[in-house]
């Protein structure tokens, strides 16, 4: 006997508090620690390919091309793939594949580029005329970086990081999947796998709510930061 949709859907006696609290806390973790390290290595890759990108001379071309390739090769890949393919570096770092820590150095790998590439595009519309101020008063490259062009761009960082995080969180659902923990594991194996769609349902809700928050947080961010 086919069951109807609200036995399917909303039977939240199969939703058990304490596992999709667990799960909550994972993805929260996953998020949060890869989203830290994102940060900081996607802003210096930025920057590393924003100064090199501006030097003419043919050496620099060359290692842009390089580190341009390299970028490409680790945000292009399909994350499960990427996930499978570094599984000895996993578990090389982090001692397992199992669990939330086993998704950070995927979730990294495949975020820090992606975020590298929205930072020299948010410090490539920093107006020149700013930029050749600074050289004429003197700034030396550390002052032009710290005092003109990250606090020019702030608007543009927010909101790539945003959208960085909204990612980031649909790839902890996919490593979750294969191990890694979190919504993404109990929408899939509690869920899907078991039968019990109010738990895929409620996972999905909650990963939602999550990415709202986050996009309302990075807009209020932007408009305080944006002096235009």
């Amino acid at each position: 006997m086919n069951k109807s949709f609200s036995e399917q859907y909303l039977n939240f006696s199969q939703v058990n508090p304490e596992t999709m609290q667990k799960a909550i806390i994972d993805t929260l973790y996953m998020t949060v620690i890869s989203m830290v390290l994102v940060f900081v290595l996607g802003l210096a890759l930025g920057l590393a390919l924003y100064t090199i990108g501006r030097n003419n001379k043919p050496y620099a071309k060359i290692i842009y091309g390089l580190v341009s390739i390299i970028s490409n090769i680790f945000r292009s890949t399909p994350f499960m793939i990427l996930m499978v393919l570094i599984i000895p570096f996993t578990k090389m770092l982090v001692g397992s594949m199992m669990g939330a820590k086993a998704g950070i150095p995927a979730l990294v790998l495949t975020a820090a580029p992606f975020y590298a590439r929205l930072v020299e595009i948010a410090l490539r519309e920093v107006s020149p005329g700013v930029l050749e101020a600074a050289d004429a008063m003197g700034a030396s490259y550390f002052e032009t970086v710290v005092k003109v062009l990250l606090p020019e761009s702030v608007p543009a960082l927010i909101s790539g990081i945003t959208v960085t995080t909204i990612s980031m969180i649909g790839f902890t659902a996919m490593a979750g999947a294969i191990g890694a923990g979190g919504l993404g594991a109990l929408a899939w194996q509690e869920g899907f796998q078991r039968g019990n769609y109010t738990v895929t349902l409620v996972a999905t809700v909650i990963i939602l709510v999550i990415v709202f928050i986050v996009q309302a947080i990075g807009d209020i961010l932007t408009k305080r930061t944006d002096k235009r």
